[in-house]
């Protein structure tokens, strides 16, 4: 018993010994170094104007008016809190030509007409407006299933691409999608009870997009018995994110700048994980803007 002690205290010290003699570098001091990099600030939010393109449809009932008293009033907070970021450039989800938007915001401080009710109008133009920007990037994708699905002979016989898209690939009957309208609707009636502040924290919190995403990966079509979901999503959602992620690297920034994406909720979670990854940019926690120095 007292060899068998000995041994493995010799085991433990010599573990002990050898982690400490290996000092591996950071990877950033590698390809990073001293180099400033740009900062971004995603922002998840659920379309104000409600437009019904989405898996998860919001009853009647549950839907904010973003333009009562109340709601224009949490609305300045919402702004004043994203504000310390200061952004320099905002990027949201429409085309990438965006020059419809700058018209919409161009007609809005001649006074021509009002802002509309989606968070591009409600949140993006405001802060475009709030830090004297001139432009808005839109930076919004196809994904790949549906131009390959577009461009293809219709002459031919229906093949894969067509065999994926006549199915619903988002959704279903299984216990884990129920799970997750169950988790939306809860979630729906709560935007109701809270203060947008306090709805975009939420939202924006690490937990609740990992399991956002995790609805993608755990429910429905994905878990088909063969690969038709996992290419489905593959090919349509994480390909347009990418796409989106590969739009913004595109948008003419420099090292000082702080870039603002403005996005449905859904897709903040996967282009967390892509900027997180990347050493091309700084990205900013928006549930810690408080903690945030420009």
């Amino acid at each position: 018993m007292k060899n068998i002690c000995l041994f493995l205290f010799f085991v433990m010290l010599c573990d002990v010994s050898f982690s400490q003699s290996v000092n591996f570098a950071d990877p950033d001091s590698i390809l990073i170094g001293n180099k400033k990099l740009p900062k971004v600030l995603l922002v998840g939010s659920w379309h104000f104007n409600y437009p019904g393109l989405d898996a998860h449809q919001i009853k009647e009932e549950n839907r904010i008016n973003i333009f009562t008293e109340k709601r224009q009033k949490e609305l300045q907070e919402l702004l004043d809190y994203i504000s310390i970021f200061k952004p320099t450039k905002i990027a949201v989800e429409g085309g990438r030509n965006s020059g419809y938007i700058i018209r919409r915001y161009e007609r809005w401080k001649s006074g021509e007409s009002s802002l509309g009710a989606s968070e591009v109008d409600q949140v993006a133009i405001r802060l475009m407006d709030r830090f004297n920007l001139d432009t808005l990037y839109g930076v919004d994708a196809y994904p790949l299933i549906l131009e390959l699905n577009d461009n293809r002979d219709s002459t031919l016989p229906k093949g894969y691409i067509d065999d994926i898209l006549d199915k619903h690939y988002f959704g279903g009957d299984d216990e884990m999608s129920k799970k997750y309208s169950e988790f939306y609707n809860y979630s729906d009636k709560m935007k109701l009870e809270n203060t947008l502040l306090d709805n975009f924290l939420y939202l924006n919190s690490d937990k609740n997009l990992d399991r956002d995403f995790g609805s993608y990966i755990s429910a429905g079509f994905f878990k088909s018995d063969d690969y038709e979901g996992v290419d489905a999503l593959s090919m349509f959602w994480v390909n347009r994110n990418l796409r989106i992620f590969r739009n913004i690297q595109n948008i003419d920034y420099n090292d000082d700048d702080r870039i603002l994406v403005l996005f449905g909720a859904g897709h903040i979670s996967i282009l967390k994980f892509f900027f997180e990854c990347s050493p091309e940019f700084e990205l900013i926690d928006f549930t810690r803007l408080k903690e945030f120095k420009p």
